[in-house]
């Protein structure tokens, strides 16, 4: 997995996958759900991640066992 964020256009983007996306879709406004050809959720786009969380640029990490 991994995530990125761009300040310049706002967007975080979380990857789930390296496939490649085949259809995207639209779930919520500014909330982009990319799919590969089995229709595998791959990759979520966040726009205007600013306006939607606190701080884009803080990642926090953790795993349940």
């Amino acid at each position: 997995m991994k995530i990125t964020y761009d300040p310049e256009v706002d967007v975080l983007r979380i990857l789930l996958s390296t496939a490649e996306v085949e259809e995207s879709d639209e779930d919520k406004p500014g909330i982009i759900l990319d799919y590969d050809r089995d229709g595998n959720l791959i990759g979520i786009e966040i726009l205007d991640a600013s306006k939607r969380m606190e701080n884009p640029h803080e990642l926090e990490y953790g795993v349940s066992i």
